[in-house]
């Protein structure tokens, strides 16, 4: 299966052009089953959905997992997950999480695997502290979760403690800025249960141009019900 992790920056280019269907064509070309999104939904009134629905129904083969914080957005503050058609979804849910600045995650959960959307904060400490609330909300369910998202952390090396006694975190490559990539603020924590085949950051087509984070992917094993291969 194939995960995907995009911050679309609001649908907005680095020429600051809003164009959503630039940023669907990306999303087609990734080949992902599940694609997580952040900043989807634009930040002030009722936040409204950067990617109008009909669009992605239209342009994409993908549905809206519910997780609709308006009746306009698309997602839990700008988190969302879009599914490919043929993928059931048996349960959503919004993940509230502590900081200074307003944030959140999404949780979706399919046949055999959880997946985690979420947007950490700014700041080390209050991302610490978001890593530890998500794995609170998990409720010790985490061999087959995976965690994907802008996670804001300008170190390989540091600043994931609170995740890695149960999972692999998995950076797979400099994803900020898009223009000239020098950072991998974007990534993936995997649950016990689940191997990674493969992972990349995906640099082709309009990608460069359509945010200012490229987007990422993981290929992963063992999720219960999927045949391998």
């Amino acid at each position: 299966m194939r995960i995907a992790s995009y911050n679309i920056r609001k649908a907005v280019g680095i020429d600051r052009r809003r164009d959503p269907a630039r940023i669907l064509s990306v999303l087609n070309s990734l080949g992902a089953d599940v694609a997580v999104l952040q900043e989807a939904d634009r930040r002030l009134g009722p936040r409204p959905s950067a990617l109008p629905r009909f669009l992605i129904e239209q342009e994409t083969d993908y549905v809206v997992a519910d997780l609709a914080a308006t009746d306009v957005s698309l997602g839990f503050h700008g988190n969302a997950v879009l599914v490919r058609r043929d993928l059931a979804v048996r349960e959503t849910r919004h993940l509230e999480l502590p900081g200074l600045e307003p944030r959140g995650a999404v949780m979706v959960r399919l046949d055999g695997l959880t997946v985690v959307g979420t947007h950490l904060g700014l700041m080390r400490r209050w991302r610490l502290r978001q890593m530890l609330a998500i794995r609170a909300h998990l409720g010790g369910d985490e061999a087959h979760t995976v965690i994907a998202g802008d996670l804001n952390e300008w170190s390989d090396r540091h600043g994931y403690e609170p995740w890695e006694e149960a999972y692999r975190i998995l950076l797979p490559g400099r994803s900020y800025h898009a223009a000239r990539p020098f950072v991998a603020l974007d990534g993936f924590a995997l649950g016990s249960g689940l191997a990674v085949t493969g992972s990349g950051v995906h640099r082709g087509g309009a990608a460069r141009r359509a945010s200012d984070h490229l987007p990422v992917w993981a290929e992963i094993a063992g999720v219960p019900g999927v045949p391998e291969g």
